[in-house]
């Protein structure tokens, strides 16, 4: 399998390039079991971060992310948004949503006691990589849904277009690929 190799928080990682269709690879960033990155990653995001009274992320690759941005920062709670409606969930805001590395449109789920909080605080959207911008724009819409504004945007990686987003704030630049495993755009 062809890898790329980065730096990402100072430290060096080698991710396998996955092809997504005929013409186009992304490289796979993966951060479940990585505690290492994932707190230095954590770490890093943190010194940029505007000034925020809640996190929120998208279920799944964000959460251990979004967890340890919270715990190292001190917060005692930070927001899910889920895949599926739990039985718990009362009340529940609901967005549609198709990223890149998802085959179907999906929708995403804010329990309503989370959306309670969220009711005219500053809110800080994180997730490990933003591409197509489509997860961040369904967290956006779900964070205004319940009343909150928008604090940031941050992510361990920016892909594709999300690079030139002015209003994103990542750690480093995740190339897209050609079916040879070479850099394009």
């Amino acid at each position: 399998m062809m890898k790329h190799a980065m730096t990402i928080a100072g430290l060096q990682r080698d991710l396998p390039i996955c092809p997504v269709n005929d013409n186009l690879s992304i490289g796979a960033f993966v951060i479940f079991g990585d505690c290492e990155l994932t707190m230095a990653c954590a770490a890093e995001l943190l010194k940029r971060a505007p000034a925020y009274d809640y996190i929120i992320t998208a279920e799944s690759k964000g959460i251990p992310l979004a967890y340890e941005m919270a715990r190292q920062s001190g917060d005692a709670k930070w927001m899910l948004a889920r895949k599926g409606a739990k039985l718990y969930m009362q009340n529940v805001f609901s967005v549609e949503v198709k990223s890149i590395t998802t085959a179907a449109v999906q929708k995403l789920y804010l329990d309503g006691a989370d959306a309670a909080l969220i009711k005219g605080k500053r809110v800080l959207i994180v997730d490990d990589v933003i591409s197509t911008g489509e997860s961040l724009h369904a967290l956006e819409e779900l964070v205004h849904q319940a009343g909150g504004e928008i604090a940031g945007r941050m992510a361990i990686l920016a892909e594709g277009e999300a690079q030139d987003r002015e209003d994103i704030i990542y750690l480093e630049k995740l190339p897209l690929f050609n079916n040879k495993g070479e850099v394009i755009g």
